[in-house]
C-alpha cells in the first residue's frame, strides 16, 4: 500500500521498514556522520513530512523515494528512484524504495510500456528531485538566518561552510515541508558530470524479498473471508455464451455460485470491451483455487457463433474509428490465403520518393522476397490475476497491470462506481511483454467481488490465457528492390501488413536513403484479439527488412556491414524527404560499434555470423550472432549487442534487460508460434507451445553501451526485434537455406545433410 498522504505511528512505520527490501531505515545523527546506536535505528519519526509526489523525507532523516511505474522485472523500482536520489543529493544507501499505487493526481504517467519509463521520467523525476533538495536548501538558509546562495548539499546533509552549521535532511525536513514551492526557473539540475548515481549500477532494491520468496506478488495476498474465482471464456473466438447449467457446478465440494459476467465497453484496448465479442462470460466461485478449476471442467454450457459487430476504438493519437469485427470461426489456413491475396493487390502508400515505378521498369534486375510470421502468445511466467474487494461504493483493486490508467474507464463503467472510488493498488508483475497492458482480468474480478459482496482472488490458468487471450498478429511482408546493369541499387518497394494491423513504420531505415522509395500497407480485419508484444510490430518488420537488406548485399557483391553504412552515409550526407524518423550518424555508431566488438571480419573456424540494426523506441541497436552447427543442430554461440539509448542510468541492470530481450527473441524466432482451427488455438500450454529452453540459450552475451550525453531513450524492447534477422542471417551462412518463415525450427528440419 502507498504511504502517500498518511501518518505513520511507530507500529505502521516499523512493518514498512520490514518490506523495504534493499532500503534502509536510519536515524538523523548517522547521516550526519555518527556512529547510530540500536536506540537511534528503532526510533521512528512522528511524522513523514511529503515533500512532494516522489519523495518523503522523515525527522530522522531516512529517506523514502516512491516508483510511480508497474515493475514487471525491468527494474524500473530501481532506477527511477536512482534518478531522484541523483538530484536529491542522497546517499543511495540510505534510501529505501516503495512502490507508489495508482495515484494520478500526484505521479505523472504511471504506466510501464513502450520503453518509456525511463525516458519520460527523467526529467520529471530529476525536476522533483532537485526541488526537494532546493525546499531543504531554503529551509536551511531560513532556519539558520544566512543566503541561500551559500548553502551546499553534500549526501543528505546541508552546510553552511562560513558559519560551519551542518544538519542532515532530517532536521530540516519539517520546515521544509511547510514552505512553498521554489519557481520553476530556480530549479538547477546536475551536471553529467557531477553525477554520483547515475550511470553507477545498483542492485535491485527488490533482490532479497525476490531470492528469500517474500510476498510480492498479488497472488500473495490474502485477506479475511477472501473467495476464490476461475473465469470461463468463450470456447473459440467468434462464438458467445447462450445458456449455461448452474447446477452443474454448484453442487460440487466447495463451491459457491456461478453466474454470468458482462464487461462494459471501454476507450482503450481493442475487441476486449467489445459486448460482441466476448458479450457475457461465466464465473465460477468457491472456497479454493483448486475447487473452482475442478468445477471448471464440469461446467456445462451452451455457445453460439457470433454475429459481425461494429465498435467505435481509440487508436494511438487517441482519435476513435470505428471496427468492424467479423463473426464466424477463423482459421489459419485461410488467414495465409487472404494474406497472400492482399499482398498481390495495390496497397494504401504511405510514403513515396522519386518514380520507384518508372525504376522498375528501367531495372536489369528485380529482387523480390516475401516474409511471414505468425501469432505469439505473451505466455507471461505469473498467470493473470486479480485480488478485489468491492463493498458499497467503494472499490480497492491489486494486481498486476502494466498501464492502470487504461482500465480506469472500465472499472468505473463497468462498476458503476466513480473513478475516484476506486483504489488500484499495484503488484510486482511476474512478467509483462505487453500482456498486462490489457487488464480487463481486473474488471472480472472486480465484477464477481460486487456480486457476491466478498473479498475475491480470481487466477487464470495458463490455458485460460492462452485460448482466450491477447496476440502478437500474424504479419507478412514483400520487398522489392531494383538493381541496374552494375548492380547500383535503384529503388525500393515494401508492402506490408497484418491480421489485423500492418507492421510498417514507413519513414524509417531505409527511408531516407533510396531516392526511389514506396511504401505500402494493407490490414485484414479479425475476431482474434490480438495487442502489444515485446516492440510491437517492430519485432517483424525489423526481421523482414533487415533479412532482405542482408539479400540485397550479397546479391550486389557487397559485405552486410558496409552496404548497411554506405545507405546511412547517404541518409546523413543527402538525405531523401523530410520525414525520417531516425539520426543516421547514430544508426550508423552502433552497426561501428558492433562491428568492433564482436571482429566482424575476423570470423571463428566453424563459425557462421549475420548481423542486424534497427532503430525503434528512439533507440538504436546492431547486433552480430554467431552460430554453428552441432549434431546437425544449430547452436547460438555468442550475440554481441551494441545500443544507443542515451544515458545508461543503472548499467548492470541495462546489460540484463538487454540480455533477457536478446534471449527472448531467439527463442521466438526458432520456435514461437499460435494457430487457430474453427477460432480455437491450436497450443494452450507449454507441452506444445514450444519455448527457448536454458540449454539453448546463447553460451555468451555481450551488449555494448555507447557513450552518450543524450537523454535517456528506450532499452527494454529495442533490443528485440533486431536479433531475428541476425539469427536468419547467421542461419543462411551454416545452412545455405535462407529462412522466409516465422518460426525458423520447422524449416531447419527439413534440411538435408545439415552441417554435413
Amino acid at each position: 500500500m502507498t504511504l502517500l498522504n498518511k501518518k505513520l505511528d511507530r507500529r505502521s512505520f516499523l512493518k514498512v521498514s520490514g518490506l523495504a527490501g534493499g532500503g534502509m531505515m536510519l536515524s538523523f545523527s548517522w547521516l550526519a556522520g555518527c556512529k547510530p546506536t540500536p536506540e537511534e535505528v528503532l526510533t521512528m519519526p512522528d511524522e513523514w513530512f511529503e515533500i512532494n509526489s516522489y519523495i518523503k523525507i522523515g525527522e530522522n532523516g531516512a529517506v523514502t523515494l516512491f516508483n510511480p511505474n508497474p515493475e514487471f522485472g525491468q527494474n524500473v523500482k530501481t532506477s527511477l528512484p536512482m534518478i531522484l536520489a541523483e538530484e536529491l543529493d542522497v546517499d543511495w544507501k540510505n534510501v529505501f524504495v516503495e512502490q507508489a499505487d495508482f495515484y494520478p493526481e500526484r505521479f505523472d504517467r504511471q504506466f510501464t510500456g513502450g520503453s518509456q519509463s525511463v525516458r519520460a521520467a527523467w526529467t520529471p523525476l530529476r525536476t522533483a528531485g532537485a526541488t526537494a533538495r532546493q525546499l531543504i536548501v531554503n529551509a536551511a538558509a531560513q532556519s539558520w538566518n544566512v543566503p541561500v546562495a551559500e548553502i551546499t548539499t553534500n549526501m543528505g546533509t546541508v552546510e553552511h561552510q562560513a558559519s560551519g552549521k551542518k544538519a542532515g535532511y532530517g532536521e530540516m525536513a519539517s520546515l521544509a515541508g511547510t514552505l512553498d514551492g521554489p519557481e520553476p526557473e530556480s530549479i538547477i539540475l546536475k551536471d553529467n558530470a557531477d553525477f554520483k548515481i547515475i550511470g553507477h549500477s545498483k542492485k535491485n532494491v527488490d533482490l532479497q524479498k525476490i531470492v528469500t520468496g517474500k510476498p510480492m506478488f498479488s497472488l500473495d495476498h490474502k485477506v479475511e473471508g477472501m473467495k476464490y474465482a476461475a473465469i470461463v471464456h468463450p470456447p473459440a473466438f467468434g462464438m458467445k455464451l447462450t445458456s449455461f447449467d448452474k447446477s452443474s457446478v454448484t453442487s460440487l465440494p466447495g463451491i459457491q455460485d456461478a453466474f454470468k459476467v458482462k464487461i462494459f465497453k471501454d476507450d482503450y484496448g481493442r475487441n476486449f470491451f467489445d459486448t460482441t465479442t466476448f458479450p457475457e462470460i461465466i464465473a465460477i466461485v468457491g472456497n479454493s483455487t483448486w475447487e473452482v478449476l475442478q468445477a471448471k471442467k464440469s461446467l456445462q454450457a451452451e455457445w453460439e457463433e457470433a454475429p459481425e459487430s461494429t465498435f467505435p476504438m481509440a487508436g494511438r493519437g487517441g482519435q476513435t474509428r470505428d471496427i468492424s469485427v467479423p463473426g464466424g470461426l477463423e482459421n489459419s489456413t485461410t488467414h495465409k490465403e487472404k494474406m497472400a491475396e492482399f499482398q498481390r493487390k495495390p496497397g494504401n502508400v504511405q510514403r513515396k520518393d522519386g518514380d520507384p515505378e518508372a525504376a522498375f521498369k528501367k531495372a536489369a534486375r528485380v529482387i523480390e522476397r516475401t516474409y511471414s510470421a505468425p501469432f505469439l502468445a505473451h505466455n507471461t511466467m505469473e498467470p493473470m490475476n486479480c485480488f478485489a474487494e468491492v463493498k458499497g461504493d467503494r472499490a480497492i483493486i491489486y494486481g498486476p497491470t502494466q498501464a492502470p490508467d487504461f482500465i480506469m474507464n472500465a472499472l468505473s463503467s463497468s462498476l458503476e462506481l466513480p473513478k475516484e472510488n476506486i483504489q488500484i493498488n499495484l503488484a510486482r508483475m511476474g512478467g509483462g511483454f505487453g500482456r498486462r497492458a490489457y487488464s480487463h482480468h481486473m474488471v472480472e474480478a472486480a465484477l464477481i467481488s460486487q456480486k457476491i459482496q466478498a473479498p475475491v482472488k480470481m487466477v487464470y490458468t495458463r490455458e485460460d490465457d492462452m485460448s482466450a487471450g491477447v496476440y502478437r498478429p500474424t504479419y507478412s511482408a514483400t520487398y522489392r528492390a531494383a538493381l541496374d546493369e552494375n548492380n547500383n541499387l535503384l529503388a525500393l518497394h515494401v508492402k506490408a501488413g497484418g491480421i489485423p494491423e500492418s507492421p510498417l513504420h514507413a519513414n524509417r531505415f531505409p527511408a531516407g536513403a533510396i531516392d526511389n522509395y514506396l511504401a505500402e500497407t494493407w490490414q485484414i480485419e479479425s475476431n482474434i484479439t490480438i495487442g502489444a508484444f515485446r516492440a510491437p510490430r517492430s519485432n517483424f518488420i525489423a526481421g523482414a527488412e533487415q533479412s532482405f537488406l542482408d539479400e540485397l548485399a550479397e546479391e550486389m557483391g557487397k559485405d552486410p556491414i558496409a552496404f548497411r553504412l554506405e545507405l546511412l552515409k547517404r541518409a546523413e550526407a543527402n538525405p531523401v524527404g523530410e520525414n525520417n524518423d531516425y539520426d543516421p550518424k547514430r544508426y550508423a555508431g552502433v552497426l561501428e560499434l558492433v562491428r568492433d566488438k564482436s571482429d566482424w571480419s575476423n570470423v571463428p573456424d566453424g563459425i557462421s555470423r549475420g548481423v542486424s540494426a534497427y532503430f525503434c523506441h528512439n533507440s538504436y541497436v546492431a547486433e552480430v550472432v554467431d552460430v554453428s552447427i552441432k549434431d546437425r543442430k544449430p547452436v547460438v554461440e555468442s550475440v554481441y549487442a551494441a545500443v544507443d539509448c542515451g544515458i545508461v542510468v543503472n548499467p548492470d541492470a541495462a546489460a540484463n534487460m538487454g540480455e533477457g530481450a536478446i534471449v527472448d527473441g531467439i527463442g521466438n524466432a526458432f520456435y514461437g508460434e499460435m494457430a487457430f482451427e474453427n477460432g480455437v488455438p491450436t497450443k494452450t500450454n507449454f507441452d506444445k507451445y514450444r519455448m527457448i529452453r536454458h540449454g539453448e540459450a546463447p553460451k555468451k552475451i555481450e551488449v555494448h553501451f555507447v557513450e552518450s550525453k543524450e537523454d535517456p531513450t528506450g532499452l527494454g524492447e529495442p533490443l528485440f526485434p533486431p536479433v531475428f534477422a541476425a539469427l536468419g542471417n547467421s542461419l543462411y551462412k551454416a545452412t545455405g537455406k535462407r529462412l522466409y518463415e516465422q518460426p525458423f525450427q520447422p524449416q531447419i528440419l527439413q534440411i538435408e545433410n545439415l552441417g554435413m
